[in-house]
């Protein structure tokens, strides 16, 4: 039905405004709608491929309103269209334009490709691979060519789904069984340990595989390679204890040249210069050979230079020197270099498209002499540009191993025909990447793209739509809910938590409410409420640029003068006039907004307290992807939802606390939801994906546009190869959110998906 007694007012969904309905959907909850006919409480549906509208969650079966509500033309079903190659939803009359219209945008993607279904198929020209079929390894014929081939140099572009690591454990074993290759003279370098064990336990499962041979192929990533190497012949400048393994030990370091160097780096971004410098050692780019583009980066390099000469001089070390180290080393002393590469004769190389220039440049070196370099990858998923990583060493390969032979595993087994098909289309607009098309083995649904009025309701429609799922015979472990960036995930985060539905966030993925720009601004808030909050008056240093310090002076003068923190802050001395004439007008500022609408607040702190240009100074320096205005945007989302500061405070406060306890309750089970970044949920897959915010500014990121306006082309491909990859993790189903509004802005759709 689409009416209903809202705090005791009729109202009807078609003469609602879009925006308001999420608010209802809430109190409907909290039991504040009823039915017009029998007056039982009544709630809001908000689901995807139905308009929303009212329900008895009592299964109320005698209700008139329910039956006629049923029977009419205006039951919620949205009936389907063929349009331009889209299943489109038809209008409805009863649906005006100022509320629902939106609804009928959803669509059905359904990108025009011939189906051409395909199963592995058994290739008997090999002995060997007679025996795998025997014991339940089949291959295609493109797997097939690409184990068996005796080109001394190969890559293998293995598209989403294609089977990479059974080629790659096949390949190894092939060579093992039917070349004769002794197992110690296999080098199988992975980018993570969890890869390394598993490529290992698959071997095992191989005809004739025991495990006294398996243990002789020298698997493992590139650092613990040549850490192992460097170990062997310098111990003394390689002692495990000297090791900078977490980036708190880093930042600590950084910190430390800071003062030394008597840098101006007041709420200086660490991680952002932490990242910046791996890519840089990563790239081959040091100090002396850096031209800095920004005020920032000439900071960083004063500080990049220092921290390596520290390191040096206190025998320390961290992750990226063990590459650098290694490479170094083989290139200072040929007949070290000599043994291994006699040693090692055939080199196989998993996620080529991640490898970066210090990796690349020593695999040159170790696979000089070798029978073999055979490298497995895919350019379309090629991510990692942060770390370095840089799709041109595939996409050049032959240049480096002439006459290498080049297959392509075309085949897609893991997702359907139409999944498949609109990936392809997706990423096929890049300029440079090697042209394929994948092709998938089966039919399914055609994925489906949903417009939500923000995040708000678009948490809402996902969650609705995996409880209708689960109803349906599904396990929460079949959901995975992506997204560009952490901070995306705040709302169906809030969404989730008061669900019974259990879910799963990364282990590194922290509160919104805890990060940096947003922990300042809640400090203001706070001390709205509660003037005596001493977390609140620390969190507000940084937008003050005010030292730590500065907190006992408060104290003192809270203790002396009889006055709450707040109050004391305006009688501190700081040496700069300016700075303390900012100070005494905060309490009463602050006091000002004690009766304001939290959004309302948040808007004068921004520009009467100066967070405005706090944020404008915090968002030119370090870490491109961490943008505080749209930490703030998101927040006001969020406080619109709250007519009283003290209950915006409340819920932020509670939701930090379930960050923390839902980790704690659901981070070693396997039956959840998962909640993760697309770069996270590389190589991973599920039956039905999520994908959040699919417009320009999230995909593509801010930076990647800014950088096309430069004239930048490449941090755009790569967004579009993070969609790709995060449509290619979907098996059965795949929904995509284009949000009408994003972080309180009018929103457009991806640039990716104009095509469409």
């Amino acid at each position: 039905m689409l009416s209903a007694f809202y705090v005791n007012t009729l109202i009807h969904l078609y003469s609602i405004n879009r925006e308001n309905l999420q608010k209802i959907y809430e109190d409907g909850k909290k039991g504040l709608l009823a039915c017009p006919a029998c007056g039982e409480a009544v709630k809001l549906y908000l689901g995807m491929k139905n308009i929303p509208h009212f329900y008895h969650y009592s299964k109320k079966a005698d209700c008139k309103e329910d039956a006629r509500a049923l029977s009419s033309e205006t039951a919620a079903a949205i009936e389907y269209e063929e349009r331009n190659g889209f299943k489109i939803p038809k209008s409805r009359a009863i649906i005006n334009e100022s509320t629902m219209t939106e609804y009928k945008k959803t669509k059905q993607l359904t990108v025009q490709a011939n189906f051409q279904p395909t199963a592995a198929k058994p290739s008997f020209e090999e002995n060997y691979l007679h025996q795998l079929f025997k014991s339940g390894v089949a291959l295609d014929s493109s797997q097939a060519s690409a184990v068996t081939l005796d080109n001394g140099r190969a890559l293998v572009i293995a598209g989403a789904g294609s089977g990479k690591t059974r080629v790659l454990t096949t390949r190894a074993a092939f060579l093992i069984q039917e070349k004769h290759a002794e197992p110690s003279s296999i080098m199988l370098v992975t980018f993570t340990n969890k890869a390394a064990a598993e490529l290992k336990e698959r071997l095992l499962k191989y005809p004739n595989m025991s495990r006294s041979v398996v243990n002789k192929v020298v698997t493992g990533t590139f650092h613990r390679i040549l850490y192992q190497i460097l170990l062997f012949h310098e111990p003394d400048k390689w002692p495990r204890q000297n090791l900078i393994s977490k980036d708190w030990q880093k930042e600590t370091l950084l910190k430390e040249g800071a003062h030394q160097l008597k840098l101006d780096t007041k709420e200086f971004p660490y991680d952002g210069a932490i990242q910046q410098i791996g890519a840089w050692k990563n790239s081959m780019l040091f100090p002396n050979n850096i031209t800095a583009s920004s005020d920032w980066e000439e900071t960083l390099l004063l500080l990049y230079k220092w921290y390596e000469e520290k390191k040096h001089e206190r025998n320390l070390y961290d992750f990226d020197d063990m590459l650098l180290g290694g490479y170094y080393y083989f290139s200072e002393n040929p007949p070290i270099l000599e043994i291994y590469q006699n040693r090692f004769r055939h080199i196989l190389l998993d996620e080529f498209q991640d490898i970066n220039k210090v990796q690349y440049e020593w695999v040159k070196l170790i696979a000089a002499k070798a029978e073999s370099i055979y490298a497995v990858g895919d350019d379309d998923q090629s991510i990692y540009a942060f770390r370095g990583s840089d799709p041109k060493y595939l996409l050049d390969f032959e240049k480096d191993f002439a006459m290498a032979k080049i297959i392509i595993l075309d085949h897609n087994y893991r997702s359907a025909h139409e999944i498949v098909s609109t990936a392809n289309a997706v990423v096929s607009k890049n300029k440079k990447r090697r042209t394929k098309k994948m092709i998938a083995a089966f039919k399914g649904e055609a994925p489906f793209l949903f417009y939500p009025y923000d995040e708000e309701e678009e948490a809402t429609m996902i969650v609705t739509d995996i409880l209708e799922k689960i109803s349906q015979g599904y396990e929460p472990k079949d959901f995975a809910i992506l997204y560009r960036t952490n901070t995306s995930s705040r709302a169906i985060f809030e969404r989730l938590t008061s669900s019974s539905l259990p879910f799963k966030l990364e282990a590194d993925s922290g509160s919104f409410y805890s990060r940096f720009i947003v922990k300042s601004m809640l400090g203001y808030l706070k001390l709205i409420v509660h003037p005596d909050h001493g977390e609140a008056i620390k969190d507000i240093f940084p937008s003050l640029f005010l030292k730590k310090a500065i907190l006992q002076d408060i104290k003192a003068a809270s203790i002396l003068e009889d006055c709450s923190l707040l109050e004391a802050l305006a009688k501190v001395k700081t040496g700069f006039a300016f700075q303390e004439a900012k100070l005494k007008k905060i309490p009463a500022i602050l006091a000002s907004l004690k009766q304001k609408q939290p959004v309302d607040a948040i808007s004068v702190i921004e520009k009467e307290l100066g967070f405005q240009e706090f944020i404008k100074k915090r968002g030119n320096e370090g870490n491109q992807w961490d943008k505080g205005s749209d930490d703030i945007r998101d927040l006001k989302v969020v406080a619109k939802k709250f007519t009283s500061i003290i209950d915006l405070v409340a819920h932020t406060d509670h939701m930090t606390a379930m960050n923390a306890e839902m980790k704690k309750q659901y981070m070693h089970a396997d039956n959840t939801i998962t909640l993760s970044t697309i770069h996270r949920a590389k190589g991973l897959e599920y039956k039905t994906v999520y994908i959040l915010g699919a417009v320009d500014g999230s995909i593509p990121h801010d930076y990647a546009l800014e950088a096309q306006r430069n004239n930048d082309l490449a941090p755009l491909e790569e967004e579009r190869r993070l969609l790709y990859v995060a449509m290619t993790r979907a098996q059965e189903e795949l929904f995509v959110s284009v949000p009408m509004q994003h972080k309180g802005k009018k929103a457009k759709i991806s640039r990716f998906l104009n095509f469409l």
